[in-house]
């Protein structure tokens, strides 16, 4: 979205949204350093993998949330097929009254990349049936493009393979999607520091989804408030206007008003 900055609203599907930062809880295990991780990061959802987690029992990972005030977004994650991720959707709707869902089909458990056929049939099931679908696809302007006609809420292109920490691969991908989206663009999978995600912001994408980075930092909390300042700061960045990229060196200071240095000179010369 070309608007993407500190002071204009980011929207998803109608809806205000408060935070550039989502937050993937999937390597918390510790619930203490989950209470402070989200905390630090102040985000605007937390991501839940509704395969891997029950949202039953006391002092359980949605008591926190609930706690804190902050947005669950159910999430495929660990499905191969569409239909997998299909009857994963609405388990979620039912046990969590949402009809936001994170799409994650993917092809093999070795990459972890996105399944592009899988996932497109997916996301029109879910769209087609009421769901607010974010869906997770690979970098490639054209499968972000089909998602959106679709009917995708938001797209959610990864800038390297989930949990590598290589940062935005393929920046010029990344830009290609953002100039040609109508729906919120939605960094996720890869990103290792706060660089990463001020970068993503830079490029113009709307927020980022952070979980490796910093659920497996050696300080998660300090991570976690880390990537909030670097989604700010890309933000405000975006919106601020780069200077264009030059081939040669252009004088800071202007030319106007110097010196003629051809006018001879001398120590002493009062002139």
């Amino acid at each position: 979205m070309g608007e993407s900055a500190s002071e204009v609203d980011f929207v998803i599907a109608g809806q205000v949204i408060e935070s550039r930062l989502l937050l993937g809880t999937g390597g918390i295990s510790n619930l203490d350093i989950l209470d402070s991780v989200i905390r630090a990061a102040q985000p605007s959802f937390v991501t839940v993998a509704m395969r891997r987690v029950s949202p039953e029992g006391q002092g359980s990972f949605f008591e926190i949330i609930k706690r804190l005030n902050v947005r669950v977004l159910p999430n495929t994650a660990g499905c191969f097929t569409a239909s997998e991720a299909v009857l994963t959707a609405k388990l979620a709707r039912e046990a969590l009254s949402t009809e936001w869902v994170k799409l994650e089909v993917i092809a093999d458990e070795k990459s972890l990349l996105p399944d592009p056929f899988e996932l497109l049939q997916a996301a029109e099931e879910l769209v087609d049936d009421g769901f607010r679908v974010l869906a997770y696809t690979n970098d490639d302007p054209v499968l972000a493009a089909r998602l959106e006609s679709v009917g995708c809420s938001a797209v959610m292109p990864l800038g390297a393979p989930i949990g590598t920490g290589l940062g935005i691969l393929n920046p010029y991908n990344i830009g290609l999607i953002v100039a040609n989206a109508r729906v919120p663009v939605i960094l996720d999978a890869g990103l290792g520091t706060p660089s990463d995600a001020t970068q993503a912001l830079e490029l113009g994408c709307d927020a980022v989804l952070v979980a490796t980075a910093i659920t497996r930092a050696h300080d998660p909390v300090g991570m976690a408030q880390a990537f909030s300042l670097g989604v700010r700061s890309g933000a405000i960045a975006f919106r601020s206007g780069r200077i264009p990229k030059l081939d040669s060196a252009v004088a800071s200071s202007p030319m106007e008003g110097r010196l003629n240095s051809s006018v001879p000179f001398s120590r002493g010369d009062s002139r």
